[in-house]
């Protein structure tokens, strides 16, 4: 392991058992009167008649890992999971048996490298057990339906509940708001309405093929360097509210991130970004584009040289291809740059999401290597 991730798994660990001593367990009681005031509408009665799978196939259905967190009450790796730092809007249901349990509206960073949440769904029948394993007291917190171990809950969160659920990300699936409807939880689309992350009635019904749309979201995917300082830098502008890393352009199936680093694939290391339109249009995210990093330099960023290093626009659109072209020509006739710009417009096609080490990672390594920044 890299000495660097070692000294940051180190202290994320420090941290969390620092919050752990603080934090008290919710009596049975209090987590119902936290639950009573979830602004999310109650469930249908869809897992009335779940039945538990029994072990064996269990350990069938689930990975390892999974298997392992929900059953065995492990403990998954902080920085290291499919949630912690995931911000699209959606709900968070049990992996074992689809109960619904979270909602992304009471999601915040708790620092620890785990989901964590302020509250449950109306409707989650979550049980809390005393756990004095590690000379500690804490307070864990289990699925109703399907008993799974989900994680624990403090008291040292956020307002107005003062909670804090941290959960593994083993012990949960995603439900993205466009797929809420064709999944059947069409019953939690009304806080995500109210919240103004989606329009009322912009999520189509289910079709056949059983998909759904929401009318407020566009990706957009750039390339300008190395991935890294890519996401670093736009992930926090305003509007954004997905990053994910990968490789595109290229004409190797399925390429590593070894292959890629040949030069031999085609492929650019790109940025696949969701955006909200209504807060940040596909101009205005190209200007920071156009800022974070140099386009008049072919096939190079800094000491970065190779074609997985252009710079690239990977339209998804002909609207998104006409503006590409509108914004290249502006920096190219504004002065900012003494040679020309190099830029490649060009379709998009399709996007392989770079290895899980890459995803995030100047955030589990805030002294990595960063050839990135917004210029004014």
């Amino acid at each position: 392991m890299h000495p660097i991730k070692l000294i940051l798994v180190a202290t994320a660990l420090i941290a969390v058992a620092g919050a752990i001593a603080l934090g008290r367990g919710r009596s049975r009681e209090s987590l119902n009167r936290v639950t009573d005031i979830s602004p999310t509408r109650p469930a249908s009665n869809a897992m009335s008649h779940f039945k538990k799978p029994e072990p064996s196939e269990l350990k069938q259905q689930l990975t390892p890992e999974q298997f392992a967190v929900t059953q065995q009450c492990g403990t998954e790796p902080p920085f290291r999971n499919a949630y912690w730092d995931n911000k699209s809007p959606g709900l968070y249901v049990d992996v074992v048996s689809g109960e619904p349990l979270f909602s992304s509206l009471d999601k915040f960073d708790s620092g620890t490298g785990w989901p964590s949440f302020t509250r449950p769904v109306t409707g989650a029948e979550l049980v809390e057990k005393s756990d004095r394993q590690f000379l500690m007291k804490r307070t864990e917190v289990r699925s109703g339906k399907a008993d799974s171990h989900l994680g624990h809950v403090f008291e040292d969160g956020p307002a107005p509940t003062q909670l804090r659920y941290c959960i593994n990300s083993a012990s949960l699936r995603f439900v993205a708001v466009e797929k809420l409807e064709a999944e059947g939880y069409g019953a939690f689309l009304g806080p995500f309405e109210q919240a103004g992350l989606i329009k009322a009635g912009a999520i189509a019904p289910a079709t056949a093929a059983g998909t759904a749309s929401v009318a407020n979201r566009e990706t957009a995917v750039l390339a300008g360097g190395c991935f890294w300082g890519m996401e670093e830098v736009l992930r926090k502008i305003p509007g954004i509210v997905q990053t994910r890393v990968g490789y595109t352009g290229g004409t190797t199936p399925n390429p590593t991130y070894e292959q890629i680093c040949t030069g031999r694939t085609g492929h650019a290391e790109a940025l696949e970004i969701v955006f909200d339109p209504s807060q940040l249009s596909f101009e205005q995210l190209l200007g920071y584009f156009f800022r974070m990093h140099d386009p008049t330099t072919l096939n190079r960023q800094h000491n970065d040289i190779g074609t997985q290093y252009r710079s690239a626009i990977f339209y998804l659109s002909e609207p998104q291809a006409q503006t590409a072209q509108q914004v290249k020509a502006q920096v190219d006739q504004s002065g900012r740059y003494k040679r020309p710009i190099v830029t490649e417009i060009t379709r998009a096609t399709v996007f392989h999401p770079a290895e899980d080490s890459h995803q995030g990672y100047l955030i589990k390594h805030p002294n990595g290597y960063n050839c990135h920044v917004l210029r004014d």
